[in-house]
């Protein structure tokens, strides 16, 4: 019982590990996201920018 302290301590590292991981994650996965947005609308272009030539051709 007297040892609480080191319990509370110890509990609480751990804690603020998992939180300051999961802030990480959160903040690269919002990263990675908006990559991908980027892509997307980039590739789709491509594509418009690829149809448009072929629509002349028989």
């Amino acid at each position: 019982m007297e040892h609480f302290g080191f319990l509370f301590a110890a509990y609480s590292i751990i804690f603020a590990a998992i939180f300051l991981y999961v802030i990480f994650i959160w903040r690269r996965q919002s990263a990675l996201d908006k990559e991908l947005r980027a892509l997307e609308a980039k590739l789709a272009e491509m594509e418009k920018k690829g149809s448009e030539g072929k629509t002349g051709e028989g």
